[in-house]
């Protein structure tokens, strides 16, 4: 594990980046030739549960069709999740509705009837009993394995609904001898009789439809079926699982295979297919299948190394296989796993190992050895042969104490399981020795820690001062370019061994935001790193100043790693000649740029001193006075209203008239009161529109009424 230095972000220079990468390399060689051939797997957990409850969401409490609908339900079922409320009265309507039907598809109704075996719907037994003799003529006259695969699987589940329906097959054996006429000799199977070609599609999906096929014959048959046909079926598995694919940790897998040409089936779906298929046959066969234990666990460490998938299909597919490895008649593989793989010396951890099926049930009466202890630092092996305790109450084996020889680093542990009953020996698959990888982690003590500026010519101390990593250190140091800047320490593991950390770097940084870092080196405890600044001025770029020095000291094990600031150095190089480097330009705070402006603060005019009150009444009084006069004025003259239309219509016209002229007028009392020059414009446009429609209106009817007293 090579973990990225806290100081990344800063710009390193090109030599310190290229011997980083060359550190990480080393590392990750030293510790992949141990790692490759460990892996911890660990049973099923509420990851999975939650993974299943984001995954499979209904849409307005159904699910698009019935297949996704079991895949949901069959995956809550082996999880534990009660989820069946929330869709059984839209789903069993869609199981009977597909039932009652003629012109359902065989897909169809297999799928009610496996959504119906969980959700356990009310279903009309004369319909089950009409549908029984379809499908049983679809047996006779099947031509692929999805044909025989909906069929026979629709029977099967009708025999486990009701007693009553005759599903039983009279030639189970001819119908046997046809199915298994789809297999190869290389154990794989094709799809159809018109296909004569092998499908390399067989080593997943193929084979699992082929086998659940047989297996439904078989208990669906009336008499016992020819053991030579069960025979060659076993043959045809065993030369199926020669095709495995092997991990270096143990973990077998079926390889991804081309689907005829119209897509891909990965290893995850491939290899829990075979599983399903194996397990269903093995359910029904009188004889055991003799599979070898070790692939039957490969096949459950490969399924639980997937982790949690990341879509629904593929979390099926490993739920549903899981669920038939916990018990099967094979082989029940049992999962060593550590509740923990990281132990500290400092707080004195205890390694805790727990045995458990694939869905974390309880395993057998067993007792776990503790091997080996593999050291990734050396090709030492520490031959322990330990028993482990049991913790009944928290079923969990124990060891009280680390060996004593174990010191802060990676390691392989290597345990065996050993199963107390003899006769469990056939039904549960241990695996042998299993590797796994712990960390053991500790307080690393650093000692005997200075630093001190040298002289060029004779190497003497001029400013030597301690440092103290438990706490702070502000130290002030002042060197030009003849001098030697000088950092020592000492780093020791809890078991006194001189310890080497995967990152051991001094930083110094101008006061212009240049980095320079620089690897310090280490001979058995003491680490030491010498900066001579004579031949670093270039790289300095002859920037004196002040200089920030900080040492970071880390590793995975390493419980107290830190980033610590040991003050400054006041560096005084000589002025740089005219063709020297100039320091790289430096990054662009991102904030800077796109982030957020400096808030404008707007000073507005200071506003004009106003009249008081009683004066600006006494002027609206006088701006009034000629609106009084002109009252008055009408009144003196004796304002003719005679000519006032007395007709209904004319008569309305010149009312209004004569009020929106006084509404124009208001517009004046508004604009000078509240509204600005825009709203008094918008309303006076209203207005006016209608002014000139009614005086139109009413200028026509006086003109009209003038004409005829003129003519008589």
């Amino acid at each position: 594990m090579i973990h990225t230095p806290l100081w990344a972000n800063s710009p390193p220079s090109h030599r310190i980046t290229r011997m980083a990468k060359v550190l990480g390399f080393v590392v990750l060689l030293a510790l992949s030739a141990l790692i490759c051939e460990a892996a911890t797997f660990k049973p099923i957990s509420d990851s999975h549960r939650s993974a299943a409850l984001e995954l499979f969401t209904p849409t307005h409490g159904s699910f698009s069709s019935l297949e996704e609908t079991y895949e949901a339900l069959r995956t809550f079922e082996v999880l534990g999740i009660e989820k069946q409320a929330d869709i059984r009265a839209s789903t069993c309507a869609s199981v009977v509705d597909t039932l009652s039907s003629s012109s359902s598809a065989l897909k169809d109704l297999f799928q009610a009837l496996r959504v119906n075996g969980i959700l356990k719907c009310e279903l009309n037994k004369k319909a089950l009993a009409g549908i029984a003799p379809r499908l049983k003529d679809a047996v006779n006259s099947a031509s692929s394995l999805l044909d025989y695969y909906y069929s026979v699987g629709s029977l099967v589940l009708i025999k486990g609904l009701s007693s009553i329906v005759e599903v039983h097959l009279e030639s189970a054996d001819s119908v046997f001898r046809a199915i298994k006429a789809f297999s190869q000799s290389d154990g794989r199977w094709r799809y159809s009789s018109s296909n004569p070609e092998s499908s390399t599609y067989a080593a997943g999906n193929y084979s699992r439809i082929a086998l659940e096929s047989l297996a439904g014959i078989i208990s669906l048959a009336s008499s016992e079926i020819d053991q030579s046909l069960i025979s060659m079926v076993k043959d045809n598995i065993s030369k199926l699982f020669d095709g495995l694919e092997k991990f270096d940790d143990g973990a077998y897998y079926f390889d991804e295979k081309l689907v005829d040409a119209h897509g891909h089936q990965g290893p995850l779906s491939a290899s829990s297919a075979v599983v399903r298929g194996i397990t269903a046959f093995a359910a029904v066969s009188a004889e055991k299948l003799n599979l070898p234990g070790d692939k039957i666990l490969g096949l459950a460490r490969f399924l639980l190394g997937a982790g949690v998938p990341g879509n629904a299909k593929d979390l099926y597919y490993q739920i549903d296989a899981l669920a038939s490895l916990e018990n099967n008649r094979v082989s029940i593989p049992l999962v060593l796993s550590l509740p923990a793989s990281v132990l500290s010396l400092t707080r004195k951890n205890q390694l805790k190992v727990n045995v458990n099926t694939v869905l974390g049930s309880a395993a057998p009466s067993l007792t776990v050895k503790l091997k080996q202890i593999f050291s990734s630092g050396s090709k030492d092996t520490s031959v322990i042969d330990q028993d482990l305790k049991f913790d009944h109450k928290n079923a969990v084996h124990y060891l009280d104490a680390l060996p004593k020889d174990i010191d802060v680093g990676s390691y392989i542990f290597s345990f065996e399981v050993l199963l107390h009953d003899s006769d469990h020996k056939t039904i549960y698959a241990t695996g042998g020795r299993t590797k796994v990888p712990i960390y053991i982690t500790g307080a690393i003590k650093v000692d005997n820690a200075e630093i001190a500026v040298l002289d060029n010519d004779i190497g003497n101390a001029e400013t030597q001062k301690k440092l103290d990593f438990a706490g702070e250190n502000a130290i002030s140091l002042s060197a030009n370019h003849l001098q030697k800047l000088r950092l020592s320490f000492q780093l020791t593991s809890p078991l006194g061994h001189s310890f080497k950390p995967h990152q051991a770097f001094l930083k110094l940084r101008h006061e212009s935001k240049v980095d320079h870092i620089f690897v310090v080196g280490n001979s058995g405890k003491q680490f030491e790193i010498i900066l001579d600044f004579l031949g670093l001025v270039e790289k300095f770029f002859y920037l004196s100043g002040r200089y920030d020095i900080q040492l970071t000291v880390g590793d995975a094990v390493m419980e107290n790693s830190f980033l610590q600031p040991l003050g400054s150095v006041e560096l005084d190089f000589p002025e740089p000649p005219e063709k020297a480097a100039r320091p790289p330009p430096q990054a662009v705070d991102p904030s800077s740029r796109f982030g957020p402006k400096a808030e404008i603060a707007h000073v507005f005019r200071v506003p004009e001193k106003r009249p008081p009150r009683d004066l600006s009444y006494a002027f609206l009084a006088l701006v009034l006075l000629p609106f009084l006069g002109f009252l008055v004025g009408l009144l003196r003259l004796h304002v003719n209203l005679k000519n006032f239309p007395t007709a209904s219509g004319p008569a309305m016209f010149a009312i209004l008239f004569h009020l929106l002229i006084a509404a124009v007028l208001s517009l004046y009392v508004l604009f000078w009161l509240q509204w600005n020059l825009f709203q008094t414009l918008r309303a006076l446009g209203f207005l006016g529109i209608f002014l000139l429609f009614v005086g139109h209106r009413t200028v026509s009817h006086l003109a009209s009424t003038s004409a005829k007293l003129k003519s008589a």
